[in-house]
């Protein structure tokens, strides 16, 4: 059973995201930066731990819902090998870091409230995705 992508869903999932972007900015003050939220975790400090737990089980409890409201999860096809993956996850871990932030705090939470940071970081992120896929897919495939 492989998902089926419209505009609807599309629509709806932006709107799901925005949503809960917005419901942790007002009830916690946070930006919903996903690699800010998981690099807490390893940072340990006091008090600052529950809500990202909370969070990051919010993510896995959504693919939870899914598969059971589906009966079945969605199919996934790898196009890389397991060290080209690798390498990325790192590449992408180290971006987070060099960018101060990801996808989702700057693309989602930033842009969203015009931060003038957030946009720069965002079209540069799109940027190097786009130069990635055309190197890994022109000159090293």
């Amino acid at each position: 059973m492989s998902p089926s992508f419209s505009p609807a869903s599309g629509f709806l999932g932006g709107v799901l995201i925005g949503l809960a972007a917005v419901l942790l900015l007002l009830a916690n003050g946070r930006i919903a930066g996903v690699s800010g939220i998981v690099g807490g975790l390893l940072s340990r400090k006091p008090g600052d731990i529950g809500w990202r737990v909370a969070f990051v089980l919010g993510l896995w409890l959504g693919a939870l819902v899914y598969w059971a409201a589906r009966g079945a999860l969605f199919e996934l096809e790898f196009l890389a090998t397991p060290g080209v993956m690798i390498v990325a996850g790192f590449l992408v871990g180290y971006g987070t870091r060099l960018g101060s932030g990801c996808t989702s705090g700057h693309g989602v939470c930033g842009v969203g409230m015009g931060a003038k940071d957030s946009i720069v970081a965002t079209f540069i992120f799109v940027a190097v995705a786009m130069v990635t896929v055309l190197v890994y897919n022109r000159v090293i495939l």
